[in-house]
């Protein structure tokens, strides 16, 4: 849920900062405020799934933490690389990556049926 809201956070700002500012390039900004609230759509129908229970949620947590760690990884590198934000973005994806593949929250998320 943490993860929903810092992603929720960046949509907005991006939402704002396209309304409010003159971008260099209309068509980038426009994909990247589409990507990032797509990712915001994803990660909380991902809750959801997770507060009832089905099984498909530890998959999906598992792509978004695969692609987090490549835009941390992509932020690290070239010419405009942002270490500062980087590398949190990749601790927080290794560190639940291997949460996701604990015991308990594979036995957690192995049921098919929602749970009451």
């Amino acid at each position: 849920m943490l993860e929903l809201a810092a992603v929720s956070v960046v949509a907005a700002v991006l939402l704002f900062d396209l309304v409010t500012l003159e971008p260099d390039s209309l068509a980038t900004a426009l994909a990247l405020t589409v990507l990032v609230v797509i990712a915001v759509a994803w990660m909380a129908a991902t809750i959801v799934g997770l507060l009832r229970g089905q099984a498909w949620v530890r998959a999906s947590a598992i792509v978004w933490q695969v692609l987090q760690f490549a835009i941390g990884l992509g932020a690290l590198q070239g010419s405009f690389a942002q270490p500062a934000w980087g590398w949190p973005i990749v601790a927080v994806s290794v560190v639940t990556f291997a949460i996701l593949f604990a015991p308990s929250v594979v036995k957690a998320t192995q049921s098919r049926a929602a749970r009451d």
